[in-house]
């Protein structure tokens, strides 16, 4: 194990609309401050009563999928919070996953099957 999950994001038109819409299905507290993250117009987050955290994050030309239509696939990724994002990268490297973005203080993987994975710095 190298990480725990974080959150698990949604990208959509409108982050605040759609979190209030799975808050309505399962409770929780819409952006409520955490240091994980900056709350605005484009990311809005649900810490839910079981506690996963929901992410909703704005998408310029947001297409919505269309299941089961392979040409309109599910839009989902999952952060990962990592102790060592160097030992991190190895691990993910040798299960088979591939760096496709190094943005500074975290990176984005795509896992085996072409997903993307974020690994972000644990912050207490």
């Amino acid at each position: 194990m190298i990480g725990r999950l974080q959150c698990i994001v949604l990208d959509c038109p409108d982050p605040a609309a759609l979190a209030r819409f799975y808050a309505g299905l399962l409770g929780g507290e819409v952006d409520r401050p955490d240091p994980r993250w900056s709350l605005g117009g484009d990311w809005s987050t649900l810490h839910t009563p079981g506690g996963p955290v929901l992410c909703f994050q704005r998408v310029a030309d947001h297409r919505p999928p269309r299941w089961p239509d392979p040409a309109h696939p599910q839009q989902a990724h999952l952060d990962v919070d990592v102790e060592d994002p160097a030992a991190a990268e190895a691990v993910v490297l040798a299960l088979g996953g591939a760096l496709l973005r190094d943005a500074g203080g975290w990176r984005v993987y795509a896992d085996p099957a072409g997903h993307p994975v974020c690994l972000l710095p644990a912050r207490p």
